[in-house]
């Protein structure tokens, strides 16, 4: 059984056009602005008892649009978001779980034309849900077009689509480019690829960083006390790193140093034009390669096509180090294949990932941080640094990456209390909470709610939770945010004492409840994507009294064959040059900073990457081509980078033009 919802509303500039679809039963849209879209209505309560809301859409154009789903309560109450984008001139099912509005998870998985879908706003009651919207959150500049069938809400799992219509054919050639886009540096054959690869291997011995910089990348003109191994070190004007030697390190980092442009073609194979045998001399192309996270790396077959089966990885390694000091970037940033960086004794820095076997998850990815068990997985945690902890070339760690909890409008207190019915954590919240108020009367009177410590000690939460409570539950996120880091920093101490704690590689600036538990670090690692490193930044390294390390940013085009920019987005790839060299050259005059980490050294594929991000940020495409404008601008910004740190020349300025944001 299935319920139909039809849109009844037309909202904002958006018109219903008369044209056939290539869909069944699919009608075309086109939208003029952003936030217009479509409305709908039902009874409330209707979506309570299904499993699954569902429709078939596709994507006119050549750039992606971004759309937002919103569930809501009524016309003022809680809403639900989810975004998402739609890779053009592909049918693509949109399968919604609809448990997802517990908001009990951030990412949605990719299923192929669907990408990069994702969990927002409140967490919603589908009893009380009777309403819902889609809309255009982003698109290009002028209207675009859109084909969508009606939405069905539905007990059974949607089949998944493996065999989507594709209205213009194959998406990617057999270089791993857009068919859909023309550009005048397109590669035009493997000749071309290979030329191009050999004489980029025959110049990568040759590469050298810029002049005046000690053999790790430091300043020779500032000179600290060594200890054999990279510190922080406040100089009484600003913060610097320090390399082995002692010598002042300011940190321009490039991370994904690997070979990095998979595709995720599950459920689009028809969508490429060259599939070579898995298990011919290309199988070291694909990742799962039956399975439903798999990949095919085009740049890797193209290595491959010009050095052969044995030789392709090692050239390829020679020529991503070369061109990083041809470029005067002194750090291998995160997601990068740091083993090369530590056989060529490269400063790196690198990620850890924490699995914990033992420890359950009591909201998205935060664990159960006052169990038993969780001071045993910190310990396993840490030994991934065992194989590291000796090696001068090693910057330091990430003990994660942009926790999914940061993204949630409620804090993990907030987020556990409805998500999960019993742990030892929430035993702690309800004497944490009696603590505070004294008694349940007291509680109760100060929530507003029929609230006893039972009911939050275990078991289902419906209550509503008020301004007070959500006071209450931040409070006590600060003692579950200290005791997650702590635990896993004095455990990663124990076995590296050596290296920096480069923190969480926050998404932003943390909030306030965060932040206050977040102290134990030696650096603090944020990501940022900004026209220029976040001002705010400099509070942040006041309250805890260490530097800040920028772990991500970018800029990226729509001129060179991919259907986004990135997040941050400009006109064309002389503008990206310029925006480069304005971001690190203002964060190297910031007294608080101590390095930024561009992402990524590859655009990524136009097909997009596991989760679907199909951008241009790269300093190289999928040919290995340069983009000479911003690999010329990074060049020019590393050869004066310590004379901007220091202050004796001011930073770069001529702003390019930034443009309205094209992601997900």
């Amino acid at each position: 059984m299935a319920l139909r919802l039809q849109a009844e509303q037309l909202l904002g500039a958006i018109a219903r056009l008369e044209d056939p679809a290539p869909i069944p039963k699919a009608a075309w849209y086109q939208a003029r602005e952003t936030g217009s879209g479509l409305g709908y209505r039902f009874a409330k309560g209707g979506l309570a008892e299904g499993r699954y809301l569902t429709a078939d859409m596709l994507a006119d154009g050549r750039s992606i649009i971004v759309f937002e789903l919103a569930l809501q309560e009524g016309p003022r109450g809680p809403r639900f978001t989810l975004v998402f984008c739609a890779l053009n001139q592909c049918q693509l099912r949109i399968r919604m779980p609809l448990n997802a509005v517990d908001q009990n998870r951030w990412l949605l998985g990719r299923e192929g034309a669907w990408v990069k879908v994702m969990c927002g706003g409140d967490r919603v009651d589908l009893a009380h849900v009777d309403r819902m919207t889609l809309a255009v959150m982003r698109k290009v500049e002028g209207p675009v077009h859109f084909c969508l069938t009606d939405f069905q809400a539905r007990r059974d799992e949607p089949a998944r689509l493996s065999d989507p219509i594709l209205t213009q054919g194959h998406l990617l050639d057999a270089l791993g480019q857009s068919t859909l886009h023309e550009w005048p540096e397109k590669s035009r054959s493997q000749k071309e690829v290979t030329a191009r690869l050999q004489a980029q291997a025959a110049a990568a011995a040759r590469q050298r960083l810029p002049e005046g910089f000690s053999r790790w990348g430091g300043d020779l003109s500032i000179r600290f006390e060594a200890t054999g191994f990279f510190r922080t070190q406040h100089d009484g004007k600003r913060w610097w790193l320090v390399d082995p030697e002692g010598y002042a390190f300011w940190s321009s980092g490039m991370d994904c140093v690997r070979v990095d442009t998979e595709a995720a073609f599950a459920g689009l194979e028809s969508a490429l034009s060259w599939v070579p045998s898995l298990t011919g001399p290309y199988r070291a192309i694909y990742s799962d390669p039956n399975g439903p996270r798999r990949t095919i790396n085009y740049l890797a077959a193209n290595f491959l096509r010009a050095f052969g089966p044995r030789e392709w990885y090692a050239q390829w390694a020679a020529i991503a180090l070369g061109e990083l000091r041809r470029l005067g970037f002194n750090t291998v940033g995160n997601w990068s294949d740091w083993e090369i960086a530590q056989r060529t004794g490269t400063p790196y820095v690198r990620p850890l990932h924490f699995a914990p076997k033992r420890t359950p998850m009591v909201f998205r990815d935060f664990p159960d941080v006052f169990a038993e068990s969780f001071a045993e997985d910190a310990a396993e945690f840490a030994q991934q640094l065992q194989e590291t902890a000796g090696d001068p070339a090693l910057l330091g760690y990430f003990l994660m990456n942009e926790p999914t909890w940061g993204f949630a409008a409620q804090c993990p207190a907030e987020g556990m209390l409805v998500n999960t019915p019993g742990c030892e954590t929430r035993k702690l919240l309800a004497r944490f909470l009696l603590q505070q108020h004294g008694s349940e009367g007291a509680l109760a009177a100060a929530w507003g709610v029929k609230a006893s410590l039972r009911t939050i000690e275990e078991g289902e939460w419906r209550l509503p939770l008020t301004d007070a409570a959500r006071a209450d539950l931040e409070a006590f996120s600060t003692a579950m945010v200290e005791r997650l880091f702590s635990t896993l920093s004095e455990a990663c101490r124990k076995v590296d004492p050596n290296h920096l704690n480069l923190g969480a590689r926050y998404y932003t600036t943390p909030p306030a409840w965060a932040l206050e538990g977040m102290k134990c670090f030696d650096a603090f690692s944020m990501n940022c994507y900004q026209e220029q490193v976040d001002p705010r930044f400099s509070e942040v390294s006041e309250k805890v009294g260490r530097p800040v390390l920028v772990g991500e940013w970018h800029f990226g085009a729509l001129d060179v064959g991919l259907p986004a920019s990135g997040i941050g987005r400009v006109e064309d790839q002389k503008a990206r040059g310029k925006a480069f060299r304005v971001y690190v050259e203002d964060a190297a005059a910031q007294p608080w900073c101590v390095g930024v980490h561009y992402f990524t050294l590859y655009d990524q594929s136009a097909l997009g990457r596991f989760d679907g991000e199909c951008y241009n940020i790269g300093f190289l495409d999928v040919c290995n081509r340069p983009y000479d404008p911003i690999c010329n601008a990074a060049r020019a910004a590393h050869e004066r980078l310590y004379q901007v740190a220091r202050g004796e020349v001011l930073p770069y300025c001529d702003d390019p033009v930034y443009l309205p944001k094209l992601f997900a």
